[in-house]
């Protein structure tokens, strides 16, 4: 029976998609360090994480067994993508199953700044009443400015307009604005005059600290800034100094450069204690709805693959699916080095040893190409052993498909 580590509480919904496939579930709360994953790692196919659970290539050298890797989350940026490739490892993640929670969070979050929410809260946790309209605003006719128009800035961007806010964004792409939403032409054009900017870019490298004191001076005084992309892209000493001046009139920050491990670990941050400010425990997506389908999604990808070879919506292998025949009885997929002529040797070594193959399918991506190649005859175990001993090969499964059981002597499984 193959076996998957889960870290970090996914949503148990995955572990009825995981029995199902005979695959054995073992779960650890919270994210370990680099050597105790390495540790709990040890005779497991399979791994499923969230954002702190970092992969690193020393993981992938040091844990052979792994043959595919789960984020429970839309990023990726705690897993070393091409380590993954070039040890045999797929990567699939949920891109798009919680940009609704995140997208609706922001909004909340926009209206709470809007009326004060924090302070009027604080004070009347003080037990201080104080009625007031002063510096509390409608968020009808305000302009919101978005950093990043993806899945999740998108979803934002409908929202607001559905609630009457003017909407300009900015992204390094050519995007098709939604609605009356505008594209602007460079981060400054969206900055100035937006009332709010809300920043919803990826976790690439160059992202950070793309956030700091020169791009919130570019910003209209008294404006509001919510961060729920990543923790490294706002430099929060600078937000804080901003929000002492007064330059900013408040902030919503779900995400920080230095999260703790586990719930009830040490938190510092330079926001802490701020007027009109909202932090939260990076929970944009957490949601019972989001975390749900997050949990279905990525497990029923991770178990495909494992069952068939496929790697649609991987994020690390070339995308194939190929469709099996009724006279299909195993499927080969290949991982190796993407070098010329790897195809025409592993079809030398099927047509030496007399293997039907009923039908292939090559893709490359990078340093690494994948073979998925289906068989309708025996397959010696020989040949399995010449494809495995290719200078190119990094990873070489044979995988018997739904339908048919029959398992020969001769056969790798």
């Amino acid at each position: 029976m193959m076996k998957i580590l889960l870290l970090e509480n996914p949503h148990t919904i995955a572990d009825k998609t995981f029995h199902d496939a005979n695959i054995e579930v073992q779960r650890i709360d919270g994210s370990l360090d680099e050597n105790a994953l390495i540790e709990a790692l040890q005779g497991c196919q399979m791994v499923g994480i969230r954002s702190k659970t970092n992969l690193s290539r020393r993981v992938f050298e040091s844990c052979p067994d792994l043959i595919c890797a789960g984020t429970f989350t839309i990023g990726t940026n705690q897993i070393d993508l091409k380590a993954a490739a070039t040890h045999g490892v797929a990567v699939f993640n949920a891109p798009y199953s919680n940009t609704r929670s995140v997208a609706e969070l922001a909004i909340s979050e926009i209206i709470a700044l809007a009326r004060l929410l924090p302070v009027r809260n604080a004070h009347m946790q003080r037990a201080d009443w104080q009625k007031t309209a002063q510096n509390s605003h409608e968020v009808r006719g305000k302009t919101l400015g978005i950093i990043g128009y993806s899945s999740t800035g998108t979803q934002l961007s409908i929202l607001a307009e559905a609630m009457g806010m003017r909407v300009q964004f900015y992204d390094l792409a050519k995007k098709l604005p939604i609605g009356n939403a505008k594209q602007c032409d460079s981060l400054e054009e969206a900055l100035q005059g937006a009332d709010f900017v809300s920043l919803h870019v990826d976790g690439r490298p160059t992202n950070r600290n793309m956030f700091g004191a020169r791009e919130i001076a570019m910003m209209k005084p008294g404006s509001k800034l919510l961060n729920l992309s990543r923790g490294f892209v706002v430099d929060v000493d600078a937000l804080a100094a901003a929000l002492d001046s007064g330059h900013l009139g408040g902030c919503a920050v779900d995400v920080f450069p230095e999260e703790p491990l586990k719930n009830g670990g040490p938190f510092e941050s330079p926001l802490l204690g701020k007027e009109n400010t909202i932090l939260t425990p990076h929970i944009g997506g957490s949601t019972l709805e989001a975390q749900e389908d997050i949990g279905s999604f990525v497990s029923a990808k991770i178990c495909n693959y494992i069952q068939t070879g496929e790697t649609v919506m991987s994020v690390n292998m070339p995308t194939l699916s190929l469709q099996p025949t009724e006279r299909t009885r195993y499927r080969m997929s290949v991982i190796h080095q993407n070098t010329p002529g790897v195809m025409g040797h592993i079809n030398q070594v099927m047509a030496a040893a007399n293997v039907n193959v009923e039908g292939q399918i090559l893709g490359t991506n990078g340093e690494v190409g994948y073979v998925i190649a289906d068989i309708a005859s025996e397959l010696p175990v020989a040949a399995v052993q010449d494809i495995n001993a290719m200078d190119t090969t990094i990873r070489c499964r044979v995988i018997p498909l739904p339908g048919f059981t029959r398992v020969d002597a001769t056969t790798v499984n």
